[in-house]
């Protein structure tokens, strides 16, 4: 069975897209003020969820290159919106694998990064990942407002029955 968390974060994964319907390419691409802008915000989650459960998890490098691109700290880029969302799509697609194996007992695990457990366990990087999608979604709701972008989902979209 897939762990409640997982199945949150599949669902947050879900809004996330859900609030990208409809955007363009050249949309995706600008700034509004200070924010960063929708296409470097789909590429920095990707690379949370590559640090965490690509390569922590899983010990592979995918996409090497987005963290200097649009990891936490980097300089404001303006990504392509396909090449992120297909990164993304591999990304999540690959955590999937671990993701699906999670269990409560493990959530209480911890990483290693070089050598040394890291702070937080598994479980809490798991709620953070959760979180940091959130955070996320609302900001690029509300540069997609000052775009001008009408008719955009409301929150929070259909739920899935919970067993």
């Amino acid at each position: 069975m897939i762990h409640p968390y997982v199945t949150q974060l599949r669902f947050v994964r879900s809004e996330l897209l859900r609030g990208y319907d409809g955007l363009s390419a050249e949309d995706g691409l600008v700034r509004v003020g200070p924010m960063n802008c929708l296409s470097w915000i789909i590429g920095h989650l990707a690379t949370q969820e590559n640090f965490y459960w690509v390569r922590m998890a899983q010990g592979q490098r995918l996409f090497p290159e987005l963290r200097g691109l649009v990891g936490y700290g980097s300089q404001p880029t303006t990504p392509s919106l396909v090449e992120m969302i297909s990164a993304w799509k591999v990304i999540t697609t690959t955590a999937d694998v671990y993701l699906n194996t999670l269990t409560s007992e493990m959530l209480k695990n911890h990483f290693e990064l070089e050598a040394k457990p890291m702070k937080e366990s598994i479980g809490t990087l798991l709620f953070r990942n959760l979180c940091h999608y959130w955070y996320h979604i609302g900001e690029s709701q509300a540069i997609r407002q000052n775009l001008g972008h009408q008719n955009l989902p409301e929150y929070v979209g259909d739920l899935p029955e919970i067993d």
